[in-house]
């Protein structure tokens, strides 16, 4: 699977100096390990695992798995019957044991330039006892489930490992989602408490926070089902008394003391009051390694987000070992991943990788262009940050107004770059490697998903010679296969089905509350294998190339959404009868929402009824969905047995008239309605 050697042509290759210290410092080291990892995952992971604190040792098989649902239910344990505790294996162990009390674990820098905070490992330690403490006072306990809506402030950080300190499982919603979203989420993980904030400013756009979890939380009291607590970190108003030293949220530059914070006592707690006189040491609860840690909601193509679970013990080692091996992770490193903890992204590689290895990061509240399209390459040499981790969303934005704003900056400190969150395009590659990285620094571009919880294909800095937008080679203890739709595994160079093999520590173990449907929609389709719903094409050197979604997902700046989802609501408005959305290809976002509407008869479709869907989609999921057309459909194309035919709606969006067999369509004349409808792009 693996080629015996590496091409040298057509390739980047990392530099010399770089591979010195380089924990793979060759493709035969690496070809050597991987092999090992597939041969023998046991005594691969096990040793791993001996870099980590575990209470009582694991009985029985290092991994145990079924795949196949033939042959019975669907499962996946690690270590099962090892005990541990994820917070005290990321804060106690490197605070005592190894001796980084005094390291510095976040650089926090907020939305404003100026407005920043540094924490180091062993007051982060301390925030994160006290806020366990302030939870279990809350009466929250192991296995509880905590729902979590914050921006990207260090509370969050504190927030999410207090509740692994504690056993809890905790379930952070983006900050950029929907009261109906936030809503949804806890009613299906059944949250017994949320932890918000009152607000947060994403660039010059002021978001009170606490109006949308105060809307959610009247939703879920509708549903007869009322989160008893909710406790607010009092980020932007002000507070009216001094919270105790450590306890408070980094003083704004930009205070909005005007801000209408809404208060129910019966139900809303102050972050800050309830730190008062609360001890900084707490014993943490001690887990099996296959406890529940945190449930994350992905999109599912059905239209409800599924609750994807993953556990304590695989998760830890998995996440902690792609940091260490992926980003080459260096003791003196200065760490940056642009992400927002609301995401996968953000769980792996800005709070349990970067901390279980002792790291130094970056923390970002604001956004790339704010207030001025230099501002990432300002913090990264304001903090000389070594090794980087961005989406080509936020690349191909920045692309757009030239090399200047970049090599106005030093960028000098950058070793390692890194893209996540959908296939590079390769203008984009080449400009992120010649422009930003200067032709000295090795692009990681790793494929995964928020099921898999850490890499799965991606490049090693010393180690794999590079192809611009090609994810490259599994990693270790990953064995990735390419099946045709019969569900014949392919040799060779060909195109097809991503699955694969067999699983490793990281991977989900279920979809929460709903086992059935996790088995039914990675492992029905092809007994036996993990199903991705990605496409790939594995070249004639062994590369893979990610080629995109294959069920209704759509990429959105790195984010997947389903189009069931954006469907249900756009159809939800009373005007409209019927509605189909695909992807239309977006020069800064990947794609982008392309929406068809059937209306109600006697309806007329005007630029009022346009706003009004798109703020309805908007309020519905969020932001992050708002359509980008919205196309009049007098009617969609169909087979005869009612089915719409996507494929000709994704054609029509892309305005290319070779549409291929049309010959099961009810009614031809459709299309070329829709296309002379066509929004202008």
């Amino acid at each position: 699977m693996i080629p015996d050697k590496a091409p040298k042509d057509d390739v980047f290759h990392a530099a010399e100096d770089l591979k010195a210290k380089a924990h793979v410092p060759s493709f035969e080291k690496y070809k050597e390990l991987y092999e090992k990892s597939i041969e023998d995952p046991d005594e691969f992971w096990g040793d791993i695992s001996k870099d980590f604190f575990w209470k009582t040792k694991h009985t029985g098989p290092f991994m145990d798995y079924n795949f196949d649902v033939t042959k019975g239910k669907i499962f996946i344990k690690c270590m099962e019957g090892a005990s541990t505790n994820i917070c005290y294996n990321l804060l106690d162990r490197n605070v005592h044991h190894r001796k980084l009390g005094n390291k510095v674990a976040f650089y926090w820098e907020g939305n404003e330039p100026g407005d920043e905070m540094t924490v180091t490992y062993r007051e982060l330690l301390q925030r994160v006892c006290r806020f366990s403490n302030v939870l279990k006072s809350q009466g929250v306990k192991k296995g509880d489930r905590v729902s979590v809506y914050m921006p990207m402030v260090v509370e969050l950080v504190v927030a999410m490992l207090a509740c692994a300190r504690v056993g809890a499982v905790h379930s952070i919603v983006f900050a950029g989602f929907s009261a109906d979203a936030l809503c949804e989420r806890i009613l299906d993980s059944q949250c017994s408490l949320l932890i918000t904030a009152d607000g947060f400013y994403r660039g010059d756009k002021l978001i009170n926070l606490k109006l949308i979890a105060d809307e959610a939380l009247q939703k879920c009291r509708d549903k007869e089902f009322p989160v008893r607590r909710c406790i607010v970190l009092k980020h932007l108003s002000t507070e009216t008394e001094q919270p105790p030293p450590g306890c408070q949220s980094p003083p704004a530059k930009r205070p909005c003391p005007d801000l209408q914070v809404p208060w129910n006592p019966d139900v809303d707690a102050c972050w800050h009051a309830l730190l008062r006189g609360v001890s900084d040491e707490c014993e943490p609860e001690w887990c099996n390694a296959e406890d529940a840690l945190f449930i994350l909601y992905t999109s599912g193509s059905t239209g409800k987000p599924k609750g994807v679970l993953h556990t304590v013990g695989g998760y830890m080692l998995y996440t902690a070992t792609t940091f260490k091996l992926v980003f080459d992770y260096q003791p003196d490193d200065v760490y940056w991943c642009t992400a927002d903890i609301g995401w996968i992204t953000g769980h792996s590689y800005i709070t349990y990788g970067p901390l279980a290895n002792g790291a130094t990061s970056v923390l970002f509240e604001g956004l790339p262009t704010y207030p001025d399209v230099g501002r990432m390459w300002d913090i990264v040499d304001k903090y000389h940050v070594s090794k980087f981790y961005t989406a080509p969303t936020a690349i191909r934005l920045l692309m757009k107004y030239g090399s200047q704003p970049v090599q106005e900056r030093s960028r000098a400190s950058l070793k390692v770059l890194g893209t996540v969150g959908e296939p590079i395009n390769p203008e984009a590659w080449q400009w992120y490697y010649n422009v930003v990285g200067e032709k000295r620094c090795p692009i990681v571009d790793t494929f995964w998903q928020t099921e898999t919880g850490g890499h799965v294909l991606t490049p090693l800095p010393a180690a794999t010679p590079m192809k611009p937008g090609s994810a490259t080679f599994p990693f270790f203890g990953v064995v990735p296969a390419v099946l045709n739709e019969s569900g014949e595994e392919l040799e060779g160079p060909s195109e097809g089905y991503l699955v694969f093999k067999q699983p490793w520590p990281g991977l989900m173990r279920t979809v929460y509350g709903n086992h059935q449907r996790f088995e039914s929609i990675y492992f029905n389709k092809f007994p036996g294998y993990y199903v991705t719903g990605d496409g790939c094409r594995r070249d004639k050197d062994g590369y893979y190339w990610i080629t995109g979604r294959i069920d209704d997902m759509l990429n959105v700046s790195g984010h997947l959404l389903s189009t069931a989802e954006v469907e249900s609501s756009l159809v939800e408005h009373e005007s409209v009868a019927e509605a189909a959305v695909v992807g239309r290809p977006h020069p800064i976002k990947g794609e982008s929402l392309y929406c068809f509407v059937t209306l109600n008869q006697g309806v007329t479709y005007n630029a009022v009824l346009e706003a009004q869907l798109r703020k309805q989609v908007r309020d519905k999921i969020g932001a992050i969905a708002t359509p980008d057309f919205i196309q009049n459909a007098p009617a969609l194309p169909k087979t005869r047995s009612g089915k719409i035919m996507r494929r000709v709606l994704r054609k029509i969006a892309r305005n290319e008239r070779d549409l291929g067999d049309i010959s099961t369509l009810a009614d031809s004349s459709v299309v070329e309605q829709l296309f002379d409808n066509r929004c202008s792009v």
